[in-house]
């Protein structure tokens, strides 16, 4: 059965919950996903290097390990999803919503994240070196270990954020 198809349960006749996506460790680079439900997918290891997910919904999808190099992200629904050691280097994430996401030791080098929404979410140990972060809403965020030589911050809100041993370089 692939993750496209629906079951009717045996017992109600009734359709069966959406069958999650395992597309762990696949190879999606340059996909269109423009808009996809992907949530609660599992894309662990998967690439999507320069994929095109804009306005998708990847609710507590699970892109632990996955390469996201300059995959546009733009306004995509990235909440509680799991994105430690994740490769978003160059990625454009400008209005993403990233509340309470895991971006541990993800790599956000030169990521675009112009208005995302990263209220809550965790970037201990992140490399955030020449990111945009123009006017995003860092609130209760996690920057512990972060790296952020040379991002861009203007305007950015940052009350309650965590700051412990925050690298920043201008």
């Amino acid at each position: 059965m692939t993750n496209n198809e629906h079951t009717n349960s045996a017992d109600s006749g009734t359709p069966a919950a959406k069958l999650s996506h395992d597309l762990r460790d696949a190879d999606l680079s340059g996909a269109n996903l423009a808009g996809a439900n992907l949530a609660d997918a599992n894309l662990r290891g998967a690439n999507l290097i320069g994929a095109d997910l804009v306005g998708a919904d990847l609710y507590d999808a699970d892109l632990y390990d996955a390469d996201l190099r300059c995959a546009g992200l733009a306004g995509a629904k990235l909440l509680e999803a799991d994105l430690y050691e994740a490769d978003l280097r160059c990625a454009g994430l400008a209005g993403a919503n990233l509340y309470d996401a895991d971006l541990c030791d993800a790599n956000l080098t030169g990521a675009k994240l112009d208005g995302a929404n990263l209220t809550g979410a965790d970037l201990d140990r992140a490399n955030l070196a020449g990111a945009y972060l123009r006017t995003a809403d860092l609130r209760a965020t996690n920057l512990s270990g972060a790296d952020l030589t040379s991002a861009w911050l203007d305007g950015a809100r940052v009350t309650q954020a965590q700051l412990d041993s925050l690298e920043v370089v201008a």
